[in-house]
């Protein structure tokens, strides 16, 4: 990836619009703090994939790092490898760069520290400040005490530090079993914040790692690791959501215990002139959707469950759901954008996200015609075998996307919501007797209606008025215009009508019990027998919008040569709208 000095983002505007960590960073800049440095880091723990959530956070730490001519490190928080895979790896990373960000260097993991972490955590025991201990995690949370009452002091806590780093010593060694011991730091355990009341730095656990493989048999927690791994890095603004605000606190009292010569020979700034400076965390509120699950947890229930095909399926929030779905790089940066940065928790309306795609699609996606209920029309007065190639415009207003070749033939398709028998007060396209404009096409009139047996109907005789090709009808005013496309030249295909997955606004809400039972019918439908026009299968988008019906993006996993399959990203106005 991107090894050049600075930071890349596709979308840092110096113009961009003002949040408080925006104007923190601009206070830090004019006193000179760090020396005039911006770095920050995206963290993400490798044990599932990027969601919407992520999204924000990756927009927000790699754009700020640009705008301020800085760096933005892609570290992985490897610290718990039970549930840590290399697939969850590769995803982020193909995702972040698909967003259209570049980190800095190389891409960093927490266990490149390992060693490091090791001889801190043996600094913090030789100091007495951290200490060996053997209850079980069971009965950690028992002597950890509740909201209202203070905890009790471990037997273990007033263990000699010689006891504690011979034990530790072991554990690396692994002479113990899992949660034989565990490594904590002595702080008070009648704080009122749980956070410190003597939390666990190191767990034994006898369990291959993605990269480390079974080098270590003792794991550093997130709360120990992800400090240290920052100031490391000379990260000047660990920038993280609001559920880490009360992890502050043994965030400064682990780097501030620490010797801070030693932090700094460990880290990237060792031969800076400049003075050193601790990194500092600052919290802003994560990203919540209605209508949507977003706890990782909750993802993973529905990809093991079945209740989803899987991390990509076009209905999950994740980055790669959504991608697969249609959704563009720039949508979704806009949206981030959109939604702003606070210190405020709200729920964003999920409208606001099909808009963002809505408005970009509809600038930059080529049109095109697709019929995926068709109903078969005749043209008696076109030749049989004669092909017309109508030319047309990709998109109405933007040139550059070029113009199309349209086969017309006598034998068409529409979709059948666009003819009607007995029309119903109001109806402006297709019925017995009656005229509407093909698109980009001729005017037809329905001389005949042909029925079968149960009086379904099963095709239409028309004829053209070959004079209206590009004008307007003489004497008559034709109202309609529907889509359609040639039954003999139409390739077909096969479509999925994606929609949202949840019919309650807060699906995650403790007073419902199951989530599937709030699970919308409808989030998926797929139709077989449609035909589209051969230009949007045989030209280089992948990307349209299908003409009166959507926006649908091709499908590049299941589709073949000979069955494409396109998702249906949005439709063209909110249908949830009240």
């Amino acid at each position: 990836m991107n090894n050049s000095s600075k930071t890349s983002g596709s979308n840092a505007a110096s113009a961009a619009p003002s949040n408080f960590i925006r104007t923190l960073i601009a206070y830090d800049l004019e006193n000179g703090k760090h020396g005039g440095r911006v770095h920050t880091r995206f963290p993400p723990e490798p044990n599932g994939y990027l969601h919407i959530g992520h999204a924000k956070s990756i927009c927000l730490n790699f754009t700020v790092a640009a705008e301020n001519n800085g760096y933005c490190n892609l570290r992985f928080d490897d610290t718990n490898p039970a549930k840590e895979s290399q697939e969850f790896v590769d995803s982020i990373k193909d995702n972040i760069k698909w967003l259209g960000f570049s980190w800095h260097g190389e891409v960093r993991y927490s266990s490149n520290y390992f060693e490091t972490l090791y001889d801190f955590a043996v600094q913090l025991i030789d100091s007495g400040k951290a200490y060996v201990c053997s209850l079980s995690a069971e009965e950690a949370r028992e002597y950890r005490g509740t909201l209202t009452e203070a905890g009790r002091n471990s037997p273990d806590r007033g263990r000699s530090v010689g006891d504690n780093l011979d034990l530790f010593a072991r554990m690396r060694a692994g002479e113990f079993a899992d949660g034989a011991y565990s490594v904590r730091a002595k702080i008070d355990m009648a704080s009122p914040n749980m956070n410190m009341r003597d939390p666990v730095l190191y767990r034994i656990r006898h369990v291959t790692h993605h990269q480390t493989g079974d080098k270590w048999c003792i794991y550093p927690t997130y709360d120990y690791t992800h400090c240290i791994s920052d100031a490391i890095e000379g990260i000047t603004h660990s920038l993280c959501t609001l559920e880490f605000e009360d992890h502050r606190p043994l965030y400064d009292w682990i780097l501030q215990d620490l010797e801070i010569e030693a932090i700094r020979a460990a880290s990237v700034l060792a031969n800076s002139p400049e003075k050193y400076v601790l990194p500092e965390q600052t919290e802003f509120a994560k990203l919540k959707l209605n209508y949507t699950m977003m706890g990782k947890r909750n993802l993973k229930t529905m990809v093991e469950e079945g209740v989803v095909s899987g991390w990509d399926d076009p209905r999950m929030p994740t980055i790669a759901g959504m991608r697969r779905r249609g959704f563009t790089p720039a949508s979704i940066r806009n949206f981030c954008e959109s939604v702003g940065v606070s210190r405020s928790e709200g729920v964003v309306d999920l409208g606001m996200l099909e808009h963002a795609i809505r408005d970009d699609l509809d600038k930059h996606a080529p049109r095109a015609m697709c019929v995926m209920n068709p109903l078969r029309v005749v043209i008696g007065n076109i030749a049989a075998g004669e092909i017309q190639q109508l030319d047309m415009a990709s998109h109405p207003k933007d040139e550059s996307l070029g113009r199309r070749s349209v086969p017309f033939t006598r034998e068409i398709v529409i979709d059948r919501a666009d003819f009607e028998s007995d029309p119903p007060a109001g109806f402006k396209r297709l019925i017995p007797g009656g005229e509407v404009r093909l698109r980009g096409c001729y005017v037809i009139k329905c001389n005949e209606v042909v029925t079968d047996s149960d009086g379904e109907v099963i095709a239409l005789h028309c004829s053209a008025d070959l004079d209206t090709l590009g004008k307007k009808p003489e004497g008559r005013k034709v109202k309609g215009v529907i889509h359609w496309v040639s039954a003999s030249e139409g390739k077909p295909v096969s479509i999925r009508l994606y929609d949202r997955l949840f019919t309650v606004e807060n699906p995650e809400s403790k007073q419902i019990e199951d989530y599937r039972s709030c699970l919308n019918p409808d989030s998926l439908i797929e139709i077989a027998g449609g035909l589209i026009e051969p230009a949007a299968i045989t030209g280089e988008h992948q990307r349209f919008q299908f003409e009166r019906e959507g926006y649908f993006c091709l499908d590049e996993l299941d589709s073949s040569p000979d069955n494409p399959v396109f998702n249906r990203t949005i439709t063209l106005r909110d249908s949830w709208a009240k």
